[in-house]
Parts: C-alpha cells; structure tokens; sequence
C-alpha cells in the first residue's frame, strides 16, 4: 500500500510542487499583514487619551471629518472604539474598503488606512498567480490553476502522512528528528520527513479552508457540512444590472443617515455593553463586538427605528445563522487569526514549511535519479 501512496506522493509533488511552494510562501508572507502595517503606521490605529479626555459624539466626528475634507461623499458607516488609546474609522459611500482614520477626543483626520504594494502583490499571487478575475466572483486562469494545486497539496499531505507512518519505536524516533551530523542529503530527508510531519495539520486546514474561495462547488459542500443552508452561501456574481440597482438602494439608504439618531444608538448601547472591542454604525444596522480581547469578529447585530433611533432587536452572534458566520470562521481558520498572535506564529511557521517541502523534495528526488 506505501508503494502505491509513495508513486502519488511523487508524481503529484514533481509538477504541483512549485506552484504549491509559491502559493505557501506568499501564504506566508501575508499572517502578519495586518501587524506590521500597523506598526508602520501607529498614528492611524492608536492615540492617546488626554486628561479627562471624552469621546466626541458620532454626528460631532463626521461634522468634523465633513468640515476638514468638504469633498469627500457622505459617510457609509463609523466604527467607535471600546478601549481609551482606540481610533475610529469611517468609510465612505463608493469608496469601497478606504478607511479614513479619525481622532476620537478631537474629530482630527489621521490619514487614510495604508495597504502596501508588497502585500497586494503577495495577495495576488497568494490566491490568483497575479491573474486575478475581472470581477469578484468569477474565474480565472489564475484562481483555476491556484485551486487545482491547492486539491492536489491535500492528497500530498495525506500520502506524505501515510508514507510517513513508521513500522516501529525507533523509526518513530529516527522520523521525529532532524540529523545535523550526517551530512546534507540526511539532513534535508530528515527536514522533509519531520518538518512535514509537523506542519501537516495546520497545511490541511489552510487548504482544505481555502478551497472554499476557489471552487463555488466545495463550498456549498463545506458550508453544508458545517450545518449551513448552501443557498445563504455566497453564490454566483450578480448581473451588471443588478449590482448597479444594489449599489443605488444602498446609496439611497446611506444618504438617509440621522446623525442623531446614530448618537442615540451608540449612547443606548454603551449602557447595555459595560466593555466592548467596537461598535459600528451603518445606515441599516449597527454591530457591536462585546469581547475586547476577541481577536475574530463576533459581532452582535442591532436593529433599531432610523427616525428615533430606539433599539428594535438584539441578536447575539450566538443567535446569527450558521450560514452567516461560516465565511468568518473559515477565513479565520485559514489565516490564523482565530487564536491571536501564537496561532498566526504557528501558520507562518507552517506556511513556510509548506512552501520549502516541495523544494527539499525536488533535491532529494534529483539526487536518488542522480542528477546532481
């Protein structure tokens, strides 16, 4: 049975393993976005509180942000922070995912939200080998090939842990090690046998993960697995005509934004949450995530009377459909972020793993044919 696993795990490595290799190292590249930009760029994410400094009221921060850029389109929504040293951040209706950050003592603008061409050109490749789709949704050549090797590393990594099982106590502990004594081709065997062997899990939740934006199939097939109803699954890309009457409705629902009745809003709910990470105001809803030390977003949901600004319905993120959250819970589990700085470590750990794997096996295969 090895024989038959070892010819998969061969034949499948030698014309996926490269493509595997790019896709894992930008995969790496990307955990700690978010945390280095925002250590490049600490005046946008925090500030400090002055003496008895108090938070400005919703309609005084976009009144603000209104009088210092008279130019920019009407506001779309406005995240209040929970914690003193928090800023906010408003978006703004066609600006797409811009985020201006604000002072919340003062209304001063800090300057726009930063994201590096490093990490775009990453992000590319990470899921599109820089061939993205003309728009969201659709296929690529690019998005195709990045999903057939990501199905094609699943079965590698389960061949590799079935070749990997050993038959007895010592080969256990020969294949849990790596040799530093015994020359290069030992150790690079020892690396693709151990390193595999440890970076295995977390290489199959990444994949298995991440096949859910590359094929709509697979992901009703998961989404349904993890008791969600696969027609609240994200579907096909909606016709130009549709988008655009979306796109209006939604223009036409921002532009009859009370300001008041945001500032009612954010004052009931700062009494029905003693401590929060953020609350966020929109148009149709507002969303409140109630753990500060939360690092995926688990967001209640808040309905309340536009004209009043009286609070209609609570539901907890506890309560939100499965087929709401999913997106969530994959994009955390696929990234890391579900358990704060230790997991990102062990992914980026992992994902480096992954991507050098491919080219310690290409060394050992070319050195059994002796090729070099």
């Amino acid at each position: 049975m090895k024989k038959i696993f070892k010819k998969i795990h061969l034949w499948l490595s030698v014309p996926a393993g490269i493509l595997i290799s790019v896709i894992c190292l930008s995969g790496a590249a990307l955990v700690f976005e978010q945390d280095i930009t925002q250590a490049l760029n600490p005046h946008l994410y925090r500030t400090e509180q002055p003496a008895n400094g108090k938070f400005l009221s919703p309609s005084e921060l976009v009144s603000g942000v209104q009088k210092q850029m008279p130019d920019l389109p009407p506001v779309a929504s406005l995240q209040m922070p929970g914690t003193p040293e928090g800023v906010c951040m408003a978006t703004f209706e066609g600006s797409g995912k811009k985020t201006l950050s604000v002072n919340p003592y003062t209304g001063e603008i800090n300057g726009w939200t930063k994201t590096y061409p490093f990490f775009q050109t990453m992000k590319k490749l990470h899921r599109w080998l820089m061939n993205p789709p003309a728009r969201k949704g659709e296929q690529s050549a690019g998005k195709m090939i990045v999903g057939i090797s990501t199905l094609l590393m699943v079965i590698i990594l389960v061949s590799g842990l079935v070749i990997w099982t050993p038959r007895t106590v010592k080969a256990l502990k020969n294949r849990l090690r790596v040799s530093c004594t015994k020359g290069w081709r030992r150790f690079w065997y020892d690396s693709h046998v151990s390193l595999g062997f440890y970076s295995t899990l977390f290489l199959l939740v990444m994949a298995l993960t991440g096949l859910t934006w590359s094929f709509g199939w697979y992901r009703n097939a998961a989404y349904s697995l993890f008791g969600g109803n696969t027609q609240s699954a994200p579907s096909q890309p909606a016709s130009k005509k549709g988008k655009a009457n979306k796109e209006k409705d939604e223009k036409a629902g921002n532009r009859e934004i009370n300001l008041e009745t945001w500032n009612q809003v954010y004052s009931q709910l700062q009494a029905i949450y003693p401590e929060y990470k953020s609350i966020t105001l929109s148009a149709k809803e507002a969303l409140v995530a109630p753990d500060p030390a939360a690092s995926m977003r688990k967001n209640d949901r808040i309905s309340f009377d536009k004209e009043n600004g009286e609070i209609t319905k609570i539901t907890p993120y506890s309560q939100i459909p499965r087929s709401q959250t999913l997106k969530g819970w994959f994009y955390a589990f696929h990234t890391g972020s579900w358990g704060g700085t230790i997991t990102k470590i062990l992914y980026f750990v992992a994902a480096l793993t992954g991507g050098i794997l491919p080219l310690s096996g290409y060394y050992l295969w070319l050195k059994r044919k002796r090729y070099i």
